[in-house]
């Protein structure tokens, strides 16, 4: 349990920021689209073991940099009900609006530091109850 509240508060704190980062930081662009990219898989991978908790952070890690893979090349593809969801503005953020081959190396990395922060987490949990030395 106490390891979906650290997931938990981790989701309170990295939503919020990766919204001010990318959408209010005082930066060039592209130094926010890239902090953003890396709150987005950081946040998509607390947010999967919150609800998966026996999930491996690795292969949640791996899992999320794929499905957000995925999404980015999905943006070359441009159907009406796509173009649809994407003018909203949790489609935009969801779904991404448009391609760029710059945003994969932000992917990893986010997922790396997903890996990191959701391995963490349950490394404190597992310490706090006197299971790991």
């Amino acid at each position: 349990m106490k390891y979906r509240i650290l997931l938990l508060i981790s989701i309170i704190l990295i939503a919020p920021l990766g919204y001010a980062v990318r959408f209010y930081a005082p930066a060039p662009e592209w130094l926010n689209d890239r902090l953003g990219s890396f709150a987005y898989e950081i946040f998509w991978i607390l947010l999967v073991g919150l609800f998966f908790p026996q999930a491996s952070p690795r292969w949640t890690a791996v899992g999320v940099f794929i499905v957000t893979c995925i999404l980015e090349f999905l943006q070359l593809w441009q159907p009406p009900f796509l173009q649809a969801i994407r003018a909203t503005f949790l489609g935009r953020v969801v779904l991404g609006n448009t391609f760029t081959w710059s945003d994969f190396p932000s992917y990893f990395i986010g997922s790396f530091l997903g890996w990191v922060w959701m391995r963490s987490c349950w490394v404190y949990s597992r310490r706090s109850k006197g299971k790991i030395n």
